[in-house]
């Protein structure tokens, strides 16, 4: 009788871990999971530097992309998919001249003289974003997940839903624009 007892308490035990389990990946009620990230992902200043670019237009920014461990490791082996645990980190600013620069290379290179020159990172713009790979968790969109945080604050859901459609445009990379600049 003990070891029935043992043996139904191990059931319901299980039972609820895989409860909890589902509960936890957004899959208990087979509705699909959200497709957004919603904390910043720590110390994500400190990564290496996949690469940099200028985005003109509405944009008007000049950005770093940025990777964590997984995410670099997969950027220097050239593994696509990237792995579950790759992040990757999109942090712009305002791209503005440098007058200082300017006169200093106007001083040793007389041909720059009189117009804009150098061009440098100004106050932060368009947020900071991640996108996270979980290929379970975020199965409806890639197995990426998506976040914008402005200001510390997760930007609200129109810009959210605009994050997949334009990653999608690029699928055959695994969603992911930026190449890595070694």
């Amino acid at each position: 009788m003990k070891r029935m007892g043992f043996l139904l308490l191990g059931v319901a035990a299980a039972a609820n871990i895989f409860g909890y389990m589902a509960r936890a990946s957004g899959q208990s009620d087979g509705a699909a999971a959200p497709i957004f990230v919603t904390t910043i992902p720590p110390g994500y200043r400190d990564w290496r530097l996949i690469s940099v670019a200028h985005e003109a237009g509405k944009n008007d920014d000049i950005r770093a992309i940025l990777g964590n461990d997984v995410a670099i490791k997969s950027y220097r082996e050239g593994t696509l998919p990237y792995p579950d645990g790759a992040i990757i980190a999109r942090v712009a600013w305002n791209y503005e001249t440098s007058e200082e620069n300017d006169k200093i290379f106007c001083s040793f290179v007389p041909a720059t003289c009189g117009r804009p020159q150098s061009f440098v990172a100004g106050p932060p713009k368009n947020g900071v974003q991640f996108i996270v790979k979980d290929a379970k968790k975020y199965a409806a969109t890639g197995g990426w997940g998506f976040a914008e945080f402005d200001d510390g604050k997760l930007a609200g859901d129109a810009v959210m839903k605009t994050c997949f459609p334009c990653h999608a445009a690029i699928k055959s990379r695994d969603f992911v624009f930026t190449r890595y600049a070694p």
